[in-house]
Protein backbone atom coordinates (compact mmCIF):
# COMPACT_ATOMS: atom_id res chain seq x y z
CA UNK A 1 0.00 0.00 0.00
CA UNK A 2 1.50 3.11 -1.14
CA UNK A 3 1.26 6.89 1.37
CA UNK A 4 -2.29 8.02 1.01
CA UNK A 5 -3.76 5.53 -1.19
CA UNK A 6 -6.28 2.46 -0.30
CA UNK A 7 -5.05 -1.30 -0.92
CA UNK A 8 -5.41 -2.58 -4.25
CA UNK A 9 -7.75 -4.96 -3.00
CA UNK A 10 -10.06 -2.47 -0.93
CA UNK A 11 -10.16 -0.30 -4.09
CA UNK A 12 -10.69 -2.93 -6.16
CA UNK A 13 -13.79 -4.18 -4.02
CA UNK A 14 -15.57 -0.66 -4.36
CA UNK A 15 -14.73 -0.41 -8.20
CA UNK A 16 -16.82 -3.96 -7.93
CA UNK A 17 -19.51 -2.47 -6.05
CA UNK A 18 -19.70 0.57 -8.95
CA UNK A 19 -19.76 -2.05 -11.63
CA UNK A 20 -22.47 -3.54 -10.01
CA UNK A 21 -24.33 -0.41 -10.02
CA UNK A 22 -24.13 0.12 -13.82
CA UNK A 23 -23.69 -3.51 -14.89
CA UNK A 24 -26.72 -4.92 -12.53
CA UNK A 25 -28.80 -1.97 -11.78
CA UNK A 26 -27.90 -2.53 -8.23
CA UNK A 27 -30.54 -5.46 -8.09
CA UNK A 28 -28.72 -7.35 -5.19
CA UNK A 29 -27.12 -4.48 -3.64
CA UNK A 30 -28.11 -0.84 -4.10
CA UNK A 31 -24.76 1.65 -3.10
CA UNK A 32 -25.45 5.30 -5.00
CA UNK A 33 -22.25 6.49 -3.57
CA UNK A 34 -20.25 3.47 -4.96
CA UNK A 35 -19.48 5.49 -8.51
CA UNK A 36 -19.45 8.89 -6.70
CA UNK A 37 -16.82 7.62 -4.53
CA UNK A 38 -14.65 6.48 -7.12
CA UNK A 39 -15.17 9.47 -9.63
CA UNK A 40 -13.20 9.13 -12.88
CA UNK A 41 -11.70 5.80 -11.75
CA UNK A 42 -15.25 4.19 -12.10
CA UNK A 43 -15.54 5.42 -15.85
CA UNK A 44 -14.38 3.67 -18.30
CA UNK A 45 -15.49 -0.04 -17.29
CA UNK A 46 -18.95 -0.74 -19.84
CA UNK A 47 -20.87 -3.62 -20.91
CA UNK A 48 -18.28 -5.86 -21.81
CA UNK A 49 -17.42 -6.68 -18.43
CA UNK A 50 -20.76 -8.48 -17.85
CA UNK A 51 -19.66 -11.37 -20.03
CA UNK A 52 -16.05 -12.08 -18.27
CA UNK A 53 -15.32 -14.51 -15.06
CA UNK A 54 -15.35 -11.08 -13.02
CA UNK A 55 -19.20 -10.81 -12.56
CA UNK A 56 -19.00 -14.05 -10.32
CA UNK A 57 -17.08 -12.29 -8.25
CA UNK A 58 -18.99 -8.91 -8.38
CA UNK A 59 -22.26 -10.34 -7.66
CA UNK A 60 -20.42 -12.04 -4.63
CA UNK A 61 -19.10 -8.95 -3.40
CA UNK A 62 -22.30 -7.30 -4.23
CA UNK A 63 -24.07 -10.28 -2.52
CA UNK A 64 -21.63 -10.16 0.58
CA UNK A 65 -22.19 -6.70 1.46
CA UNK A 66 -26.43 -6.59 1.34
CA UNK A 67 -25.79 -9.82 3.34
CA UNK A 68 -23.55 -7.73 6.12
CA UNK A 69 -26.17 -4.62 5.61
CA UNK A 70 -29.47 -6.81 6.14
CA UNK A 71 -27.84 -8.95 9.64
CA UNK A 72 -26.99 -5.26 10.33
CA UNK A 73 -30.59 -4.01 10.17
CA UNK A 74 -31.54 -7.09 12.55
CA UNK A 75 -28.85 -6.06 14.75
CA UNK A 76 -30.44 -2.56 15.53
CA UNK A 77 -33.78 -3.88 15.75
CA UNK A 78 -32.40 -5.85 19.09
CA UNK A 79 -31.10 -2.91 20.02
CA UNK A 80 -27.37 -2.60 18.76
CA UNK A 81 -26.28 1.19 19.03
CA UNK A 82 -22.65 1.00 17.36
CA UNK A 83 -20.93 -0.84 14.46
CA UNK A 84 -17.27 -0.95 13.68
CA UNK A 85 -16.49 -1.52 9.96
CA UNK A 86 -13.28 -3.37 10.06
CA UNK A 87 -10.93 -3.03 7.59
CA UNK A 88 -13.15 -0.05 5.87
CA UNK A 89 -11.65 1.20 2.57
CA UNK A 90 -13.70 2.33 0.28
CA UNK A 91 -17.00 1.12 2.03
CA UNK A 92 -19.96 3.46 1.80
CA UNK A 93 -22.26 2.90 3.97
CA UNK A 94 -21.60 5.44 7.28
CA UNK A 95 -22.41 7.62 4.79
CA UNK A 96 -26.11 6.45 3.66
CA UNK A 97 -27.12 5.45 6.71
CA UNK A 98 -30.22 4.59 7.16
CA UNK A 99 -30.21 3.92 11.24
CA UNK A 100 -28.42 7.19 12.20
CA UNK A 101 -32.06 8.05 13.48
CA UNK A 102 -31.98 5.23 15.76
CA UNK A 103 -28.86 6.57 17.01
CA UNK A 104 -26.56 4.11 15.62
CA UNK A 105 -22.73 5.20 15.76
CA UNK A 106 -20.14 3.59 12.78
CA UNK A 107 -16.34 3.53 13.57
CA UNK A 108 -14.37 2.99 10.53
CA UNK A 109 -11.30 1.23 11.31
CA UNK A 110 -8.26 1.10 8.74
CA UNK A 111 -4.33 2.28 8.45
CA UNK A 112 -4.51 6.03 8.32
CA UNK A 113 -3.01 6.15 5.15
CA UNK A 114 -5.71 4.53 4.01
CA UNK A 115 -8.43 6.70 5.41
CA UNK A 116 -6.45 9.67 4.31
CA UNK A 117 -6.86 8.88 0.74
CA UNK A 118 -10.49 8.13 1.57
CA UNK A 119 -11.09 11.39 3.12
CA UNK A 120 -9.73 12.85 -0.45
CA UNK A 121 -11.75 11.03 -2.11
CA UNK A 122 -15.36 12.29 -0.17
CA UNK A 123 -14.25 15.50 -0.45
CA UNK A 124 -13.62 15.74 -3.87
CA UNK A 125 -17.20 13.45 -4.58
CA UNK A 126 -18.72 16.36 -2.32
CA UNK A 127 -19.85 13.25 -0.05
CA UNK A 128 -20.38 14.79 3.78
CA UNK A 129 -18.85 13.37 6.53
CA UNK A 130 -22.01 12.09 9.00
CA UNK A 131 -21.98 13.10 12.66
CA UNK A 132 -22.75 9.64 13.13
CA UNK A 133 -19.20 8.48 11.86
CA UNK A 134 -16.12 8.08 13.61
CA UNK A 135 -12.71 7.41 11.94
CA UNK A 136 -10.62 5.11 13.95
CA UNK A 137 -7.01 5.02 12.20
CA UNK A 138 -5.06 2.38 13.54
CA UNK A 139 -1.70 1.57 12.48
CA UNK A 140 -0.89 -2.42 13.96
CA UNK A 141 2.33 -2.09 13.79
CA UNK A 142 2.13 0.49 16.77
CA UNK A 143 -1.35 -0.02 17.93
CA UNK A 144 -3.93 -2.68 19.09
CA UNK A 145 -7.42 -2.77 17.59
CA UNK A 146 -8.47 -2.42 20.98
CA UNK A 147 -6.51 0.85 21.65
CA UNK A 148 -7.83 2.34 18.39
CA UNK A 149 -11.50 1.40 19.62
CA UNK A 150 -10.63 3.20 22.87
CA UNK A 151 -9.81 6.06 21.81
CA UNK A 152 -12.22 6.85 18.94
CA UNK A 153 -14.97 6.11 21.97
CA UNK A 154 -16.20 3.11 21.39
CA UNK A 155 -18.16 0.99 24.53
CA UNK A 156 -17.13 -2.22 24.85
CA UNK A 157 -19.68 -2.87 27.20
CA UNK A 158 -22.92 -1.93 25.13
CA UNK A 159 -23.90 -4.57 21.90
CA UNK A 160 -22.04 -4.50 19.06
CA UNK A 161 -21.90 -5.40 15.19
CA UNK A 162 -18.44 -5.78 13.52
CA UNK A 163 -18.72 -6.17 9.36
CA UNK A 164 -15.12 -7.67 7.87
CA UNK A 165 -15.63 -7.90 4.28
CA UNK A 166 -12.66 -8.32 1.70
CA UNK A 167 -10.13 -8.67 4.45
CA UNK A 168 -9.75 -11.94 6.37
CA UNK A 169 -8.27 -13.58 3.31
CA UNK A 170 -4.66 -11.62 3.31
CA UNK A 171 -5.00 -12.05 7.34
CA UNK A 172 -2.84 -14.95 8.90
CA UNK A 173 -5.21 -17.64 10.36
CA UNK A 174 -3.51 -16.72 14.24
CA UNK A 175 -4.29 -12.60 13.35
CA UNK A 176 -7.86 -13.64 12.09
CA UNK A 177 -8.46 -15.35 15.41
CA UNK A 178 -6.83 -12.64 17.53
CA UNK A 179 -9.64 -10.29 16.30
CA UNK A 180 -12.30 -12.80 16.73
CA UNK A 181 -11.15 -13.68 20.26
CA UNK A 182 -11.55 -9.80 20.81
CA UNK A 183 -14.54 -9.45 19.19
CA UNK A 184 -16.01 -12.55 21.03
CA UNK A 185 -14.77 -11.37 24.46
CA UNK A 186 -16.46 -7.87 24.30
CA UNK A 187 -19.05 -7.92 27.47
CA UNK A 188 -22.00 -6.31 25.59
CA UNK A 189 -22.70 -8.98 23.10
CA UNK A 190 -21.53 -9.06 19.54
CA UNK A 191 -22.32 -10.11 15.82
CA UNK A 192 -19.40 -10.27 12.86
CA UNK A 193 -19.97 -11.01 9.71
CA UNK A 194 -16.97 -11.68 7.35
CA UNK A 195 -15.91 -13.37 4.65
CA UNK A 196 -13.29 -16.44 3.21
CA UNK A 197 -12.31 -19.18 1.23
CA UNK A 198 -11.87 -22.90 1.22
CA UNK A 199 -8.34 -24.16 0.65
CA UNK A 200 -7.65 -24.94 -3.01
CA UNK A 201 -8.09 -28.10 -2.43
CA UNK A 202 -11.47 -27.83 -2.04
CA UNK A 203 -11.95 -26.27 -5.31
CA UNK A 204 -12.70 -28.01 -8.49
CA UNK A 205 -10.08 -27.68 -11.05
CA UNK A 206 -11.49 -25.02 -12.92
CA UNK A 207 -12.26 -23.52 -9.96
CA UNK A 208 -8.32 -24.20 -8.99
CA UNK A 209 -7.09 -22.48 -12.53
CA UNK A 210 -9.00 -19.25 -11.96
CA UNK A 211 -8.18 -18.86 -7.95
CA UNK A 212 -4.36 -19.06 -8.80
CA UNK A 213 -4.66 -16.31 -11.37
CA UNK A 214 -6.74 -14.53 -8.86
CA UNK A 215 -3.64 -15.38 -6.16
CA UNK A 216 -1.19 -14.60 -8.16
CA UNK A 217 -2.58 -10.74 -9.19
CA UNK A 218 -2.90 -9.87 -5.58
CA UNK A 219 0.41 -11.47 -4.73
CA UNK A 220 1.89 -9.08 -7.02
CA UNK A 221 0.54 -5.58 -5.97
CA UNK A 222 1.84 -6.58 -2.37
CA UNK A 223 -1.75 -8.57 -1.11
CA UNK A 224 -1.36 -12.46 -1.22
CA UNK A 225 -3.90 -14.66 -0.03
CA UNK A 226 -2.60 -15.71 3.59
CA UNK A 227 -6.25 -17.78 5.08
CA UNK A 228 -7.93 -20.32 3.99
CA UNK A 229 -10.76 -22.13 6.01
CA UNK A 230 -12.78 -25.26 6.01
CA UNK A 231 -16.50 -24.71 7.30
CA UNK A 232 -17.21 -27.56 9.44
CA UNK A 233 -13.17 -26.84 11.40
CA UNK A 234 -14.00 -22.82 10.89
CA UNK A 235 -17.59 -23.26 12.93
CA UNK A 236 -15.92 -25.55 15.61
CA UNK A 237 -13.20 -22.77 15.94
CA UNK A 238 -16.02 -20.01 16.03
CA UNK A 239 -17.72 -21.50 18.98
CA UNK A 240 -14.46 -22.67 20.68
CA UNK A 241 -13.38 -18.77 20.67
CA UNK A 242 -16.42 -17.92 22.16
CA UNK A 243 -19.45 -17.59 19.55
CA UNK A 244 -22.37 -19.35 20.08
CA UNK A 245 -24.09 -19.26 17.24
CA UNK A 246 -23.05 -19.29 13.42
CA UNK A 247 -24.71 -18.98 9.84
CA UNK A 248 -22.38 -19.66 7.25
CA UNK A 249 -23.48 -19.09 3.01
CA UNK A 250 -21.32 -20.19 -0.04
CA UNK A 251 -21.88 -18.00 -2.93
CA UNK A 252 -23.90 -19.78 -4.86
CA UNK A 253 -26.22 -19.78 -2.64
CA UNK A 254 -26.01 -16.08 -1.25
CA UNK A 255 -25.92 -15.08 -4.82
CA UNK A 256 -29.17 -17.40 -5.49
CA UNK A 257 -31.02 -16.30 -2.74
CA UNK A 258 -30.88 -12.87 -4.36
CA UNK A 259 -31.26 -13.07 -7.56
CA UNK A 260 -33.70 -16.05 -8.67
CA UNK A 261 -32.10 -15.62 -12.60
CA UNK A 262 -28.29 -14.93 -11.08
CA UNK A 263 -25.56 -16.18 -13.66
CA UNK A 264 -24.72 -19.95 -12.50
CA UNK A 265 -22.53 -22.46 -14.12
CA UNK A 266 -24.47 -25.47 -14.08
CA UNK A 267 -20.98 -27.36 -12.87
CA UNK A 268 -20.61 -25.61 -9.80
CA UNK A 269 -23.15 -26.30 -7.80
CA UNK A 270 -21.37 -24.70 -4.74
CA UNK A 271 -19.13 -22.17 -3.83
CA UNK A 272 -15.80 -21.99 -1.97
CA UNK A 273 -15.98 -18.43 -1.30
CA UNK A 274 -18.11 -17.91 1.80
CA UNK A 275 -19.71 -15.16 4.14
CA UNK A 276 -20.61 -15.81 7.90
CA UNK A 277 -21.84 -14.48 10.60
CA UNK A 278 -20.61 -15.41 14.19
CA UNK A 279 -22.91 -14.11 17.27
CA UNK A 280 -21.89 -14.13 21.03
CA UNK A 281 -25.56 -13.92 22.02
CA UNK A 282 -27.90 -16.69 21.29
CA UNK A 283 -30.69 -15.01 18.82
CA UNK A 284 -33.11 -16.75 15.75
CA UNK A 285 -31.28 -17.60 12.54
CA UNK A 286 -32.61 -14.94 10.77
CA UNK A 287 -30.59 -15.98 7.04
CA UNK A 288 -30.18 -13.27 4.45
CA UNK A 289 -33.11 -11.14 4.76
CA UNK A 290 -36.19 -11.21 1.84
CA UNK A 291 -35.45 -9.06 -0.97
CA UNK A 292 -36.39 -5.63 -0.41
CA UNK A 293 -37.31 -3.21 -3.33
CA UNK A 294 -34.79 -1.17 -2.51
Amino acid sequence: MQPRSPSRTAWLAAAHRADHQKLDAGRLFHDPLAVRMLGADAEGRDDADAASGRRRIRLFIAARSRFAEDRLAAAVRRGVRQLVVLGAGLDTFAYRNPHEVAGLRVFEVDHPATQAWKRERLADAGIPLPPSLTFAPVDFERESLAEGLTAAGFDPARPAFFSWLGVVPYLTRDAVFATLGLIAGLPGGTEAVFDYSEPPSAMTPRGRVSHRARAARVAAVGEPFLSYFAPERLAADLRAAGFDAVEDLDAVRLVSHYAAHAPTDARERRSTAHVLSATTVSAPPTGPATPSTG
